[in-house]
């Protein structure tokens, strides 16, 4: 998942983006870190950046993208990063969509924290407070004249970014004057719906065991339904075919009887035939024993 947080200073992307990290496993790439890092260990991009950003001034757009070019080689960024802080304007945003081309690489969403401005000064005002409090020293770029200033120059560079994700269907409006814990959950909701990545494994999630438990019982299931399915369609189909054999059987029954009507009209014509013959056989028998007899008295008559 790779995700900008998009908001004027002050809005709370730092807290959301530690948030996402710890529950997506990913990295945050904040350049305004980056760059007070290198401030605070005296590099020439350090010291260069230090006046700019202590007057509440924007560091060189090829500073920036070299840092961000640079950062996500490292592999601690191969599974995904949270940008914050960049890109701040239009010709950064430009810069980084050709960068993620150049690596085949493609941008999820950008998560706009939309604040009112008075409530983000009276938070900062409270913030260099409690840090004053704590013995701290309060950040160069942490305070009300500074911020009235930056908030300034993110009218006037930043804000055009809204309407340039817009364009390209990637932005994502978040009300940032929420508590800092709803604004959590209705990141999480947004980038749930988006399906933009499955949470990391944690405590309030199923482990890969578990997982690996349902997918078994999901695949048995499935045997099981398979099997019941198939006895329940050769049931079917030997219920059709007992249906279907039923006309022939009939027919054959119909075959039988109408030969046994056949042969039992056949017997009298038999019968009769065998009497006739008798009969015809008789008549012929008397004739010749008729005949003998004449034969008979007329060789008698002659003695």
């Amino acid at each position: 998942m790779r995700l900008i947080l998009l908001g004027p200073p002050g809005s709370g992307k730092g807290t959301q983006a530690q948030r996402l990290v710890h529950r997506h496993g990913i990295v945050q790439l904040s350049t305004g870190e980056m760059l007070r890092a290198a401030v605070a260990a005296g590099t020439p991009i350090g010291l260069q950046a230090k006046e700019i950003m202590a007057n509440g001034g924007l560091v060189p757009d090829e500073v920036v993208v070299g840092i961000i070019a640079d950062r996500i080689e490292e592999p601690d960024a191969k599974k995904g990063f949270i940008l914050d802080g960049f890109p701040r304007t239009v010709p950064q945003a430009e810069a980084l969509d050709e960068l993620l081309r150049k690596r085949h690489l493609k941008l999820d969403a950008v998560v706009e924290l939309r604040v009112n401005e008075s409530a983000l000064l009276a938070r900062v005002e409270k913030r260099a407070e409690e840090t004053r409090a704590r013995g701290e020293e309060v950040r160069l770029d942490d305070t009300p004249e500074v911020l009235t200033k930056r908030l300034a120059q993110y009218r006037s560079l930043t804000e055009p970014l809204i309407h340039y994700y817009s364009e390209r269907r990637k932005l994502l409006t978040v009300d940032g004057m929420m508590t800092i814990e709803h604004v959590t959950r209705e990141i999480n909701r947004i980038l749930s719906a988006l399906g933009a990545l499955e949470p990391k494994d944690h405590e309030d999630h199923a482990p890969k065991a578990a997982k690996k438990a349902v997918k078994t019982a999901k695949s048995r299931t499935a045997k099981k339904t398979s099997q019941k399915t198939a006895k329940k369609t050769a049931k079917k189909a030997a219920k059709a075919a007992k249906k279907a054999a039923k006309p022939a059987k009939k027919a054959a029954k119909a075959a039988s009887k109408a030969k046994g009507v056949k042969k039992a009209a056949k017997r009298p014509a038999k019968k009769a035939a065998k009497k006739a013959a008798r009969a015809a056989n008789a008549r012929k028998g008397a004739k010749t024993a008729k005949k003998a007899a004449k034969k008979l008295t007329k060789k008698g008559a002659k003695r």
